[in-house]
């Protein structure tokens, strides 16, 4: 039996994508949103995690190899305990045409990417394979991954913008990430810099022309 988490912010899809999985009999299917995957992960210790990287959330829920801010494990969010060294795999679901997903999922160290445009087959095909610790990549995705690794952003100020672009204040980008509020100007001087922007509105809006966030 493979245990599932299934981590997106819209209920309905969720609840509904959530189902569609539980009805394979090799398949234990949880399902949460991203603010509440670090507790879901603890509770239900799964195998995979099958995440939705479009929301401005996925980049800091994610773990990177502990101790080296390097490029991840393939980890989703760390249920602790005797699972610690056993932590799920993920199955990143992400959209051809925004490479700032994309790109997070691949710092993230994701094993598996799904286009949300694939088949409900293919994404029981994923979850089998990254759970037998095999590589899963949907070729739809190629061009998407040129265009990633073009980004000029790391991890961590993409997900600031991706908050940003929500609309979130300094303040609450601030208590989102753990930060400090001076960190994250320091963080939106820097991505205003390297996009080549006039201030933090026109970020946002070359970012998102550019299908960063």
């Amino acid at each position: 039996m493979i245990r599932v988490l299934l981590i997106h912010d819209t209920y309905l899809l969720r609840m509904a994508l959530a189902a569609l999985l539980g009805r394979e009999p090799d398949l234990e299917v949880s399902s949460t949103s991203w603010r509440g995957a670090a507790t879901a992960a603890r509770t239900t210790r799964p195998d995979v995690c099958v995440a939705d990287m479009d929301s401005p959330d996925a980049g800091e829920c994610v773990n990177l190899r502990p101790g080296d801010g390097r490029q991840g494990d393939g980890r989703c969010p760390e249920g602790g305990g005797e699972r610690a060294a056993a932590r799920p795999v993920l199955l990143a679901l992400t959209t051809a045409g925004r490479p700032g997903p994309l790109r997070r999922a691949y710092e993230a160290g994701a094993l598996g990417y799904l286009s949300k445009n694939a088949s409900p087959d293919r994404l029981v095909e994923g979850i089998r394979h990254v759970a037998k610790g095999e590589r899963y990549i949907d070729e739809t995705l190629g061009f998407g991954f040129l265009q990633a690794a073009e980004i000029p952003l790391t991890r961590r100020e993409l997900s600031v913008l991706s908050l940003a672009a929500e609309g979130a204040s300094v303040g609450e980008i601030a208590r989102s990430l753990h930060l400090s509020n001076g960190t994250v100007r320091n963080y939106m001087a820097a991505i205003t810099r390297k996009t080549g922007a006039r201030n933090r509105v026109d970020a946002i809006r070359i970012s998102r022309g550019a299908g960063w966030v």
